[in-house]
């Protein structure tokens, strides 16, 4: 079953997707600048983490419209949502 994903829907995590891009090019200039490891590896670990909770919400706003949309002959594939779970991990 293929699902689109409304925008309206994902408006937050859209949001929070362009933070992170905003983050993980502060990321680079920080690396250009030679800046203290510490302190790069802490801001990867925030993008990382924005970026890995996005993926979540998409897999479970994508849940709930397959499960709203889906008829009697329509099955959720576990196996391909356990896949998405996994490849966030």
């Amino acid at each position: 079953m293929s699902v689109n994903l409304d925008p309206v829907d994902l408006r937050s995590t859209i949001t929070r997707l362009k933070r992170a891009r905003g983050q993980l090019d502060g990321v680079i200039r920080m690396l250009e600048e030679g800046r203290d490891c510490e302190e790069v590896v802490m801001q990867i670990a925030a993008v990382s983490k924005a970026v890995d909770r996005a993926g979540f919400t998409v897999i479970a706003t994508g849940m709930r419209a397959c499960l709203a949309a889906g008829g009697e002959d329509e099955v959720l594939d576990v196996t391909r949502l356990e896949k998405m779970f996994l490849s966030l991990s």
